[in-house]
């Protein structure tokens, strides 16, 4: 057996050409802000790519740029500037941040109707309770590509490997909110193979190359592989594709696979934080007092300032 590859890239293009299309009928272009702390190569390569496609679909590019050095505050004051701004609809704070910073306080501090990650403790709960909300990218592409190939997940049995808040988690819920029965492992899993080869669907996100081998998968199992990592060798994932492809149904390739939907996704859920209802007046609102404050502040240093 040959596994069916699942392919991403070519879904991600679909998906993003139909927002395209949904945002050229729009009377206001959504608007993406992406803040960038620092000039970590891959982080820089990323946030590139994210603002490229967001200009592509006709979206609106925020970007703002901080030196490695900025302060905790100085952070703060940014994210605070964007939530109170009408014209910006979703919010992404790329990861990771220069150690000094406080960075899950710093998510926290993101409206969580502007939260395009699904990063927030709100955002978190509302998946969690089956609310409404922002879904975190990497699993809701995930979620797609199942759904594209036409994987069955009502009462397959999924296992997740990985139990971050990125994915691990998240993904987690989703499939459980799709009726799957779902087992997450993780490093102190025993016998992971054992759990791995009983499944339906493999979701690997564990961050180690090529986990999961041909002992860990059950003939015909779907297996998406979340993870990316630069080798002596080239690119690869969790997954050991040249052994896993024999013997599995359906699986993902790295590169092509989930990385291309992730940033589909975030340009998907921008679309929907600009379409929430209610949330321009209350972002109006919130703009209006912070440019309020902002203007009596200067005033008063104007007025006391020495001449």
């Amino acid at each position: 057996m040959t596994a069916r590859l699942i392919d991403g890239k070519s879904l991600a293009q679909t998906l993003r050409r139909h927002i395209a299309n949904e945002v050229a009928t729009m009377d206001r272009s959504p608007g993406l802000a992406t803040i960038l702390v620092g000039d970590d190569p891959a982080s820089a390569i990323y946030v590139s790519s994210k603002r490229r496609l967001c200009v592509e679909s006709g979206m609106r590019d925020r970007h703002r740029l901080l030196p490695a050095d900025a302060s905790q505050r100085q952070v703060e004051d940014v994210i605070d500037d964007l939530n109170s701004d009408p014209d910006v609809d979703g919010i992404l704070l790329q990861l990771p941040l220069p150690r000094h910073l406080d960075g899950q306080a710093l998510i926290e501090r993101i409206d969580p109707d502007k939260d395009v990650d699904g990063l927030t403790e709100a955002s978190a709960g509302r998946l969690a309770l089956g609310r409404p909300g922002l879904r975190p990218c990497t699993p809701s592409g995930v979620i797609q590509l199942l759904d594209s190939a036409k994987i069955h997940l009502e009462g397959a049995h999924a296992v997740v490997v990985g139990r971050s808040d990125l994915v691990g988690r998240p993904q987690a819920q989703m499939l459980l909110a799709r009726d799957a029965t779902v087992t997450i492992c993780h490093r102190h899993t025993r016998d992971l193979a054992s759990y791995t080869r009983d499944a339906d669907i493999v979701v690997a996100a564990a961050g180690v190359p090529k986990l999961i081998g041909a002992d860990h998968v059950k003939p015909g199992a779907a297996v998406i592989d979340v993870g990316i990592h630069r080798t002596d060798n080239g690119l690869c994932g969790d997954v050991d594709f040249d052994a896993v492809v024999e013997i599995a149904g359906y699986i993902t390739p790295v590169p092509g696979g989930v990385g291309p939907m992730t940033i589909a996704t975030l340009l998907r859920n921008t679309l929907t934080a600009a379409k929430l209802p209610a949330r321009s007046k209350r972002a109006y609102d919130r703009y209006v007092v912070s440019r309020s404050g902002a203007d009596e502040a200067a005033t008063s240093a104007s007025i006391s300032a020495p001449i």
